[in-house]
């Protein structure tokens, strides 16, 4: 597709739970589906409420075609059933998240795939090709993707429209598990929607979360039979966050390499990197990691066991770090544990089988001890940095970074099969 000048966040007719057929909204949530990786956290949202979302973003089943019939077929019954409803008209629907001074307003629509969006990180073909044939079978987005734009830092367009909609009662209020408080309202007021469409007309937009889900976007509407820009298929499901009134929190991905013991992890660095042990536990670990100036991992063998890997041999840097690209990309600690660790060190294939991605350090560790393998420690990427190589046309490798807060999914689904999506 073309670009465009700007960024065009389409109205749809929003797919939403019915409060009276469910439990509660909270136990029909679920963090995006990246974020639940492991069976128990799967097995923990299914228990919730008959009727949690994470049935329709994960479904299980003996092989990906049945999965994937599987979430479609529950998607059609449950809306048979009135468990989920569709809003009679088209809105945009502004979206707030709040825990303690944390702060999140934003925007979720359809945003058109023709317009200037900004990815930041490599994708997973194996992955993409999993969410398509998921998308494509259920004729639904699920979740929204987050997005970050900027804004002119002023209560003017989109922004003042936030700002007078969030004092009206929201159509859903609910907090989840984490701490964090939701509360979503409609936008359906011409004016109001011509005021937004007219301020993101100037914008563009970074990928903050789900590089995935918009490769799979694109992908969708590659290969899709004589589509037009007017197909539903031609936009997908996003939340747009004005960074500058709402900065987004930026943390670590860690990698988990389920295949390499600690021990061969370790003996097989030889002078690649200085080891060094650290003691006190995760969080000392972590802290330790933060405060190491350059390049630097925590390499974590067990619960209570890690090593600070450091101070990479120069050499090996420039024998196996990519020159084509700015130095801070050949900086970045993701690309240099991925050229140098992973690729030349380790010799680790890069496939989903032979490393995991896990957004938190806990998780991280456990899963490679309960694997007989070693978990990899990362810091967290600024949001300038990603911006800055994003301008550039530069990819981050893949799993660089988390932005959050991250929406909550179950709130707002947008169907692609009906008039007015």
């Amino acid at each position: 597709m073309t670009s465009t000048d700007g960024l065009r966040l389409l109205p749809f007719r929003g797919l939403r739970y019915a409060a009276d057929r469910v439990s509660s909204l909270t136990a029909v949530t679920s963090p995006p589906y990246d974020v639940v990786v492991r069976p128990d956290g799967v097995r923990h949202l299914e228990t919730a409420d008959p009727y949690n979302i994470v049935r329709l973003i994960l479904p299980h089943a003996a092989d990906p075609a049945t999965r994937h019939r599987q979430a479609a077929d529950t998607l059609r019954r449950w809306r048979a059933e009135g468990v989920l409803t569709q809003d009679e008209r088209p809105a945009l629907y502004v979206y707030e998240q709040r825990s303690g001074e944390v702060l999140q307003r934003g925007l979720i629509g359809a945003l058109c795939l023709d317009g200037p969006v900004l990815p930041h990180e490599d994708v997973i073909a194996e992955v993409v090709e999993d969410r398509a044939d998921l998308m494509r079978a259920a004729a639904a987005n699920f979740e929204p993707l987050l997005l970050s734009y900027q804004g002119q830092g002023t209560a003017t367009g989109a922004a003042a429209v936030i700002e007078r909609i969030v004092r009206c009662a929201p159509l859903l209020a609910t907090t989840t598990e984490d701490g964090f408080s939701h509360r979503l309202w409609a936008v359906t007021d011409p004016a109001d929607l011509a005021a937004i469409d007219g301020d993101l007309a100037h914008k563009q937009a970074l990928i903050a979360d789900g590089h995935h889900r918009w490769a799979t976007y694109q992908r969708l509407y590659e290969q899709l039979p004589g589509a037009t820009p007017a197909s539903p298929w031609a936009s997908g499901l996003v939340l747009l966050v004005d960074t500058v009134r709402y900065p987004l929190q930026v943390r670590a991905i860690h990698r988990v390499l389920p295949h390499l013991p600690p021990v061969k992890a370790l003996a097989g660095l030889g002078g690649a990197f200085r080891a060094r042990p650290l003691q006190g536990g995760l969080s000392a670990a972590l802290e330790a990691l933060e405060e190491t100036p350059g390049t630097a991992f925590v390499l974590a063998e067990g619960p209570d066991a890690f090593h600070l890997l450091d101070r990479p041999d120069p050499e090996l840097l420039d024998r196996t770090v990519r020159t084509d690209r700015p130095e801070t990309w050949r900086r970045l600690d993701a690309t240099v544990l991925h050229s140098v660790l992973l690729d030349e060190v380790w010799r680790i294939p890069d496939d989903p089988s032979h490393i995991g991605y896990l957004h938190h350090a806990e998780a991280a560790v456990e899963q490679a001890a309960r694997h007989g393998g070693t978990a990899v420690l990362m810091r967290a990427t600024s949001e300038e940095t990603v911006r800055q190589l994003a301008e550039y046309g530069v990819t981050m490798p893949r799993k660089s970074t988390s932005f959050g807060p991250k929406p909550a999914t179950g709130l707002v689904l947008r169907t692609l099969d009906d008039a007015g999506n």
